[in-house]
């Protein structure tokens, strides 16, 4: 039997619906923390991760003809709402790439600088810097097929058992979120405030030290930094995060 038109289009609200709920059900990870955290976040004479942002202020504009603001002029302008549009898929690359992947593209191939190693200082107080301009904005992942094509592997890297504890990412931060583990209470793991300063590190650290942390945790084979895998998650997260704001520099337990 077909469908009416009026019930495909009752069919259709329904979904839209239902989408909505599922997004108003989102929680970012500072509605877990305890007060006084939150407070930290929220006021930056008091967020650490603004230190990292200071730092990278005074690298953007680092060497008058050869510096970041050479090219791109006062970031509050130019990087405004960059960093919520990545990881992001790259011609040139031919691939997708993360936040801290372009801006190393800049640093070696524009500026002649040496390569950095993953969460140097460095590199997280630029990536910070560029991150406070799209504070408050939404996160938009890009929809062209390659990003695309990478948050459906990273999603399925979400959902995939891993490790001699053979959990998933989905198992906590989908099934088990606002739980306890070990004292602490389970977020749903969105990526909208990194890179984040968490009092454990005593220090600022990017999205993929929290995933490679997480595969230590379930004692699972770590793959190296800026690894496909680690690419392909982020690119889920942002996806699985759209609409959220950005809060960055987040301060996270």
């Amino acid at each position: 039997m077909r469908e009416s038109p009026a019930s495909l289009a009752c069919l259709a609200l329904a979904f839209v619906a239902l989408a909505a709920s599922a997004q108003d059900a989102r929680k970012s990870g500072s509605q877990f923390m305890g007060e006084s955290t939150r407070a930290m976040q929220r006021d930056d004479t008091q967020n650490p991760g603004m230190l990292w942002v200071a730092n990278g202020e005074a690298a953007w504009n680092a060497g008058a003809k050869n510096s970041c603001a050479s090219c791109h002029g006062d970031a509050k302008t130019s990087m405004r709402g960059v960093a919520a549009r990545f990881p992001a898929f790259d011609k040139g690359a031919g691939r997708v790439i993360t936040l801290g992947q372009r801006i190393e593209q800049c640093r070696v191939g524009k500026q002649g600088r040496p390569a950095s190693k993953p969460d140097t200082d460095e590199l997280l107080a630029l990536q910070s810097y560029i991150a406070l301009q799209s504070r408050g904005m939404p996160v938009a992942p890009p929809r062209d097929a390659g990003t695309r094509a990478a948050a459906e592997r990273g999603r399925q890297l979400f959902g995939q058992r891993i490790g001699q504890l053979n959990m998933s990412c989905a198992q906590c931060h989908d099934a088990n979120w606002g739980r306890k583990l070990a004292g602490a209470t389970i977020p749903q793991g969105h990526a909208n405030a990194y890179p984040i300063y968490r009092l454990e590190w005593q220090g600022m650290g990017s999205l993929q030290r929290r995933l490679r942390n997480c595969m230590t945790g379930v004692r699972a084979a770590v793959p190296p930094p800026d690894a496909r895998e680690l690419v392909d998650l982020e690119a889920w997260l942002a996806l699985r995060a759209e609409g959220m704001p950005m809060e960055s520099p987040g301060v996270r337990p």
